[in-house]
């Protein structure tokens, strides 16, 4: 009995603690983003006083900071008073800034110079709690630019949580090996949340080769996924080879299956997604994955290419998708 009543005593006492230095760490950073952010502002004011001291501006800059880490130690170098600068002047209204984030956060995302690329890696920080290191990997990984369609109303779709390609460097796997679509799928539950970051917002693991029984056959499927933001099962089929006819009519069966057999009252259609090494378009545009709203094909990458190839990636991707779009518009 004793020990129960100390064992109650040590959480109690714990979990006072963590909030406290929770409370803390937020008041602290607040304070810190908010010194920040005022710094800032009176290094462009003064820079605005003349156009003869905006030309003198970098000098000023360095006497500056000269002076500061003399007074306060470091964190006051040139570098990091030209970010609090480029903070202000990305921020100008301080009532717009988010607390929930940090200093870390704030200088990467005052490099984007994109309004609606800084507000959804903000947003998309805050719902997923992103630190600043997942925040820097998704920025590193064209997040915002592999997302198939970006909200224009404020309604969540599947269009607007989907990505193509994912990138899932992390899995550990050799792009330049052959690997089976088990390995692929025993590499992504051991990376499940790693996985779930590269995935998307919402979506929670329910269950891996989740066996569906009909009358006269079983099936597996290789991934089961709740979204709760869009109420409904998201089944992935893994292909490490070429898609194919087989490969839609399968995921498309299984989509089916699911509706009538596990879709429960309040559920939405079931989504189904073939994420596959290859991709071929032809067979995308002439299958039924052309004429569905809840079935997708998306490619996936094993490592993290360089920039300009990623973005030929998602050009030629978003080029298909609105021609897609708009051709099925009536």
């Amino acid at each position: 009995m004793m020990e129960v009543y100390e064992s109650s005593l040590f959480h109690s006492i714990k979990d006072l603690i963590q909030q406290s230095r929770e409370k803390v760490f937020r008041i602290a950073n607040s304070t810190l983003l908010l010194t920040y952010w005022q710094i800032g502002k009176l290094i462009v004011e003064d820079e605005q006083k003349g156009k003869e001291r905006a030309e003198y501006g970098s000098y000023t800059l360095k006497n500056l900071s000269r002076q500061l880490t003399t007074e306060f130690g470091k964190g006051f170098d040139e570098s990091n008073l030209r970010n609090m600068r480029t903070f202000y002047q990305s921020f100008p209204i301080c009532d717009a800034l988010r607390h929930e984030l940090s200093w870390t956060h704030y200088r990467l995302l005052i490099r984007l110079n994109n309004t609606d690329k800084i507000n959804y890696y903000i947003n998309e920080s805050i719902q997923n709690s992103w630190n600043s290191r997942d925040l820097k990997r998704q920025i590193n990984s064209l997040a915002y630019e592999r997302v198939l369609e970006h909200r224009r109303t404020s309604e969540e779709t599947i269009h607007n949580v989907l990505k193509d390609p994912y990138i899932f460097e992390f899995l550990g796997l050799k792009p330049d090996e052959k690997i089976s679509e088990k390995d692929l799928e025993t590499a992504i539950i051991d990376h499940i949340q790693k996985f779930l970051l590269e995935f998307g917002k919402g979506f929670a693991f329910v269950a891996r080769q989740q066996h569906i029984a009909t009358d006269t056959s079983d099936f597996y499927i290789d991934l089961v996924f709740y979204n709760y933001i869009l109420k409904c099962f998201v089944i992935i089929d893994l292909k490490t080879g070429e898609l194919s006819h087989q490969d839609i009519g399968q995921i498309d069966m299984y989509v089916r299956m699911y509706d009538d057999l596990k879709r429960i009252e309040g559920d939405n259609p079931t989504i189904g997604i073939l994420l596959c090494s290859e991709k071929d378009e032809t067979i995308v545009k002439y299958s039924v994955l052309n004429d569905k709203n809840n079935l997708f094909a998306s490619k996936y990458l094993l490592y993290l290419p360089k920039e300009e190839e990623l973005k030929e990636l998602i050009d030629q991707d978003r080029i298909r998708f609105e021609l897609d779009r708009d051709q099925s518009k009536p």
